[in-house]
């Protein structure tokens, strides 16, 4: 059974002491591809390093997380196309925009974003959203840039049944990860109603672990409670779920 975990960000310093093992506990479990979200130029060389170290396990994306779009967004993005232009990557991502923390710099993330799915387009990729606190706002930047050539994943899907259909109307697969396991969720109150052919697993890891684990360090080993949820909420075995996933992965990663 393969398992593919879409986003984790296995190069940060919060797996520094224990990465290894966490790599090699996530294999032992049956997660055994990891797709690596960029977020601004300091994780670039750690995440050269994670690709090096584990090169028929990792994928890398590039991209400016749109929490660290800032005064400088414009050298990052350039960072962001020196890099592409420079060796292959898988995907476009994480990118987007984030109105949770901080609504200050809405005009350079609505920038940067669009920046970004161009780049996507030049370079026929995939794009990995973040959305936080702001689905209009990225769906009227999609609606925009919509296109044959536009797709990839709408990383840590938390909207609504019309907010997931709206997605998956610009090409998008839903990433689900832990957030499905939450009692507080909601996803899993509809998710039933998509077709798993839209569907592709996620931990984002270090961060939004499932039940048992929430509030605890997330890691890819975990993904299995994640698919355990989906096997309940669709009526499969982890087999079929982990199969179709990871096959979705593929169309979008190329890989």
């Amino acid at each position: 059974m393969t398992i593919t975990d879409t986003h984790t960000h296995l190069y940060s310093e919060e797996f520094d002491h224990d990465r290894d093992e966490i790599i090699q506990r996530a294999i032992q479990a049956g997660v055994s591809r990891f797709f690596i979200p960029a977020i601004d130029s300091s994780c670039t060389q750690s995440m050269y390093d994670l690709e090096k170290n584990y090169p028929h396990n990792v994928f890398l994306m590039m991209g400016l997380h749109p929490t660290y779009v800032k005064e400088n967004y414009l050298e990052e993005l350039q960072h962001v196309e020196d890099e592409l232009a420079k060796r292959k990557f898988y995907a476009i991502g994480e990118i987007g925009i984030d109105l949770y923390w901080d609504k200050t710099h809405l005009k350079e993330q609505q920038a940067a974003f669009k920046k970004q799915i161009q780049l996507a387009k030049k370079y026929k990729l995939p794009i990995v959203i973040h959305c936080r606190e702001a689905f209009d706002e990225i769906f009227e930047i999609l609606e925009e840039e919509k296109s044959a050539d536009l797709f990839g994943v709408f990383h840590c899907f938390t909207g609504t049944y019309d907010q997931a259909l709206q997605a998956m109307s610009y090409n998008m697969k839903l990433g689900i990860g832990g957030v499905v396991t939450f009692k507080n969720g909601k996803i899993d109150q509809f998710l039933s109603q998509i077709d798993l052919e839209h569907i592709v697993l996620e931990t984002d890891s270090p961060y939004l672990a499932p039940i048992p684990f929430r509030g605890k360090r997330n890691e890819s080993s975990y993904l299995i409670n994640v698919l355990d949820k989906l096997a309940q909420i669709y009526g499969l075995s982890q087999k079929d779920i982990a199969s179709m996933t990871t096959e979705n992965s593929k169309v979008i990663f190329g890989i």
